[in-house]
């Protein structure tokens, strides 16, 4: 019994290999001066129509903070189920509480004041996207990957837990590391 166990072992890192990585869902946004806005918008867009609030929200508010490079179409989101979505920012005092948000889109922001923003929606009916955070350590729930002409995403799981939305499980096979 000893043996085989040790001989699974060794042969886990080969079975480990065998095991086909998947790939993200990658959005091409071709090239131009608003190409990588109007793909934002598109995915952003779409991260909101998977998520589930507690409560059905006729109007969505979606609050911006810090400088955000690729937000410049979000105004042209238009939800499925009707809802309006209305676009709010966070600036001077406001910028480090996302009090009245429904989605917070995180744009270029130091890391204290971020970890701020995304702390203080644990457990809040808030959706948290960050633009700038390719390793997704800031904890919010949806990190924006940029690519040349591509744009994916990572969905931060434990982020999803501490939340009071929900993600469509769907979401997690689209996204980096997904299964």
């Amino acid at each position: 019994m000893r043996s085989l166990f040790f001989t699974l072992l060794l042969l886990l890192p080969t079975v480990a290999l065998a095991v086909p990585t998947v790939q993200p869902a990658m959005l091409p946004i071709g090239t131009g001066a608003d190409a990588r806005a109007a793909g934002t918008a598109r995915m952003v867009g779409a991260m909101l129509e998977y998520t589930r609030w507690p409560t059905p929200r006729p109007v969505l508010r979606l609050c911006l903070a810090g400088t955000a490079r690729y937000a410049g179409r979000l105004a042209d989101i238009s939800l499925s189920n009707g809802a309006q979505l209305q676009l709010s920012s966070l600036t001077g005092a406001g910028a480090t509480r996302s009090e009245g948000c429904d989605a917070l889109y995180i744009g270029q922001i130091d890391a204290a004041p971020m970890q701020g923003l995304v702390t203080g929606t644990r457990g809040q009916p808030v959706l948290t996207i960050a633009e700038d955070d390719p390793d997704c350590g800031s904890g919010a729930i949806f990190c924006l990957l940029y690519a040349p002409q591509t744009l994916s995403f990572q969905l931060n799981i434990d982020a999803v837990s501490r939340s009071a939305v929900r993600i469509d499980p769907r979401v997690l096979r689209l996204s980096k590391g997904g299964y």
